[in-house]
């Protein structure tokens, strides 16, 4: 149904406005599926969290874990239901699993800390930025910037981790990095039946 929507207001804008190439076309639609497709989503993530009783923990955990998922990338399921479920589960998840699993020792969160930055950054190294069949990444020069951007995003999170004052906050990115980290494996395109986009058009 979104589908069908974001092809038709693509089309109406193609026809009311000239010069539009293939190019600029994927451009818009793009824009229109952002728009109509993942706005939606977000609004329900924070209803969910609100009505849990963590909602600006999730407000706090999507602004400060967005862009780490951004530069890493990572698989999409093929319906908009089965996307939004993911979301929920990528951001409530991390903040549910740190409201009951919050380890007080500090050293106990400097451990998983230090494997969480080594996991992240094998990861990065390997596999970031992990694209899709329908947003390949197909520029060097883009891939590279990506993967600068996650490790200066990694950076920033594993700095907030170590020196906030905030054990549930620290504890909600360890478990978001390592969630958002699965999404990015090899082993986890091939259960949700998806292709790396540069395997596809290189």
């Amino acid at each position: 149904m979104i589908d069908k929507l974001c092809d038709f207001i693509t089309n109406k804008i193609k026809e009311n406005v000239e010069d539009i190439d293939e190019e600029k076309e994927l451009v818009i639609r793009f824009g229109v599926l952002l728009i109509f497709g993942e706005l939606p989503k977000i609004v329900l993530l924070f209803i969910i969290g609100f009505l849990l009783g963590i909602g600006w923990y999730t407000l706090i955990f999507f602004i400060l874990l967005c862009p780490y998922r951004s530069f890493t990338g990572g698989f999409h399921l093929k319906t908009h239901l089965g996307c939004m479920i993911t979301t929920t589960i990528l951001y409530i998840g991390p903040i549910l699993l740190a409201k009951y699993l919050n380890i007080e020792q500090v050293y106990i969160m400097y451990i998983l800390t230090a494997i969480i930055a080594i996991f992240s950054i094998f990861i990065i190294t390997k596999y970031a930025p992990a694209d899709t069949e329908n947003i390949p990444i197909l520029s060097k020069k883009e891939r590279k910037s990506k993967k600068i951007k996650a490790y200066i995003s990694l950076t920033i999170l594993l700095a907030i981790i170590i020196f906030g004052k905030n054990n549930m906050l620290s504890y909600m990115l360890i478990y978001g990095i390592f969630l958002q980290n699965l999404t990015v494996l090899p082993i986890s395109y091939k259960l949700t039946n998806n292709k790396y986009g540069y395997e596809v058009y290189t």
